[in-house]
Order: structure tokens, then C-alpha cells, then sequence
């Protein structure tokens, strides 16, 4: 069983960049933003959703990524601690998804105490309804993941193995495979979660 949603690349990255962004506090902690705004890009390009994003969907260049993000930082701004709740990107994603007009949809969180196997089930079917997936992770014990401590990414695929699901996210411009059992499992009380989009019942 496997998925992978038609992704899109800016400039050869595979999805933005947070590290193209000229403001400091952006670039140190816009990743937030950046994975809303790559979910307004996907959105825009494959469910018509054009009001999401005010550029071209369909001609994507990394200035106008950049001023996109500026657009989305009131709404996930970076503070002290990062976006480091769920409440908060749904709070400040509903609010962006508000203003800019789009009604139709919801979003569900997933929290980090759940275990992989709701996870899992919770990722296979948003990406079979054709929506991608924001994870948040806060801390892991194992040094492979450090480029993903305290950092918001985006799952838009999956394959399920002999050994578990292996999901695929995209952050910093470039695409990764995890087993989700390995990385979900960080090692921490503190964990992060994921959130849902869906069509409003």
C-alpha cells in the first residue's frame, strides 16, 4: 500500500525553503509558516483552491515564496518557545484560511501521546483523501532526527512495508523517508502531533 501526493518543486527545492527567508526571525523560526504555506500552495494547485495563494500556483518562483511567507507570519508568527502546540497552527491556519476566504475546510489534531498506530492510520487517511499532513516534532533521542528537533514539516506520502509505514516529508527544499514507528517514538514526555485538513462535514 503506498501514496505519494503530486508534490511540486520552486527552483528545483522540493517545496519552500525556510532558509531563503531574509527575515532573521523568519529564518530562524518560520518553520510554521513555511509548512502553511506549503499547504496553501498544494491546496491552490490541486483542490482549486486559488484563493490561498495570491501568486500563480502554477508558475511557483522562491521571491514570491518568500513574500508569501511574509503574508503568513501574523498568523504563525515565531515567538520564544516556536509554534510549539497544536493549538497554535490550527489557530493561526484557521484564522489564515478564514481570511482569505476558504470555509470548506477544518482541521483536526493528532497529539504526539497517541500511539503509531493511530498515527499512522490518522496519516494514510488524509493522504488518500489528497490532503498533505503537518507533523510538529519537539524532541527525539536519536541524533539522525536532529534536523527536525523543535521543527514543524510536511508528510505527503506514505508506503507501507513489511516493517511499518514509511512516510515522506518534505522541509528545508528537500524530500525525506522516515519510518514513521522510529520517529514518532522520540523518547520524550514532550511531544508534538499532527494536524489534519479535511472538507467540513
Amino acid at each position: 500500500m503506498k501514496k505519494i501526493l503530486d508534490y511540486f518543486t520552486i527552483e528545483g527545492a522540493v517545496g519552500g525553503n525556510q532558509e531563503w527567508f531574509k527575515n532573521v526571525v523568519m529564518y530562524i523560526g518560520g518553520c510554521a509558516a513555511a509548512t502553511a504555506c506549503d499547504c496553501c500552495i498544494y491546496l491552490a494547485r490541486h483542490r482549486g483552491m486559488k484563493r490561498l495563494y495570491p501568486y500563480d500556483a502554477d508558475a511557483l518562483t522562491r521571491r514570491e515564496y518568500v513574500d508569501f511567507s511574509m503574508k503568513m507570519k501574523p498568523y504563525l508568527r515565531p515567538r520564544v518557545n516556536g509554534v510549539n502546540k497544536l493549538y497554535m497552527f490550527t489557530e493561526g491556519f484557521g484564522k489564515y484560511l478564514s481570511d482569505a476566504g476558504e470555509y470548506d475546510l477544518c482541521l483536526d489534531e493528532l497529539q504526539g501521546t497517541e500511539d503509531c498506530g493511530r498515527a499512522a492510520e490518522f496519516i494514510r487517511q488524509r493522504i488518500d483523501d489528497g490532503f498533505p499532513v503537518p507533523y510538529l516534532m519537539l524532541r527525539h533521542k536519536k541524533e539522525r532526527y536532529k534536523d527536525f528537533v523543535w521543527h514543524w514539516f510536511l508528510c505527503y506520502g506514505y508506503e507501507v512495508r513489511e516493517n511499518g509505514m514509511w512516510i515522506t516529508v518534505a522541509t528545508y527544499g528537500e524530500k525525506s523517508v522516515f519510518l514513521l514507528e522510529d520517529l514518532w517514538d522520540t523518547g520524550y514526555e514532550e511531544k508534538g502531533g499532527l494536524i489534519g485538513i479535511r472538507v467540513r462535514d
